[in-house]
């Protein structure tokens, strides 16, 4: 079992009979959709699950997992996630699968957020991994130059074809390369405030705990409240 799998997995133990999931996006996710899929059909589970992506939302109705809109219900009781980096103060960067918009949606409206990693996630200070931010086109390029101004290495996605990557929301991203965040709060705000900025990947005092596969086995850390 690889160490994505194994964070998958156990994450999969704290979904319960009667709760509205969160089903996050991309590789480690994917393998704890996999798990409650498993859970539903061999066990009986009985939840919903609020997927954060279209990719997700087609995993999840092959599993037989029944799904409503983030709109149709009234809040998540757990949102279960991976992340691209965290930080040892617990904030993340997330967005490399480009689904940073709806997943900050479903994380926003959970009552508990778990993020699922293998230790290579782990880091000291968010920045190395590449800050996403979601923008409409229309004057994208205008945020380009803004932020090559700023310094942030700015670098607007694209498809393995070559094409500009376009989001489940219909927006492009723009991927900062900025080495190392020294105030993530101060870059959200910032960031917040930017007239055709839709959202960015700094999740920010969100997480409650994070489940870690590592050579040992996983690991689970609570996050301080």
């Amino acid at each position: 079992m690889n160490l994505k799998q194994m964070a998958g997995i156990e994450a999969a133990k704290y979904v319960k009979d009667g709760m509205i999931v969160g089903l996050g996006t991309g590789s480690t996710a994917k393998f704890m959709v996999d798990e409650i899929g498993r859970r539903v059909k061999e066990e009986g589970l009985s939840i919903v699950g609020v997927t954060t992506s279209k990719e997700t939302e087609r995993q999840a109705q092959e599993l037989g997992i029944p799904l409503k809109g983030i709109d149709e219900v009234p809040y998540v009781d757990l949102t279960i996630d991976g992340a691209d980096e965290i930080s040892e103060d617990f904030q993340g960067i997330k967005g490399g699968g480009a689904a940073l918009l709806f997943e900050k949606i479903v994380a926003t409206y959970s009552k508990q957020c778990i993020w699922i990693v293998d230790e290579s996630k782990l880091v000291k200070k968010l920045g190395k991994f590449p800050l996403p931010v979601e923008v409409i086109p229309y004057g994208s390029q205008q945020l380009v130059h803004l932020f090559e101004e700023k310094g942030f290495a700015p670098i607007l996605r694209t498809t393995p074809a070559g094409d500009i990557l376009v989001t489940d929301g219909g927006h492009y991203i723009i991927d900062l390369h900025l080495e190392e965040i020294a105030d993530p709060m101060t870059l959200g705000a910032y960031l917040d405030q930017l007239v055709g900025v839709v959202e960015h990947g700094l999740f920010l005092n969100i997480v409650s705990t994070v489940i870690v596969g590592g050579e040992d086995g996983p690991k689970t850390i609570n996050v301080p409240a």
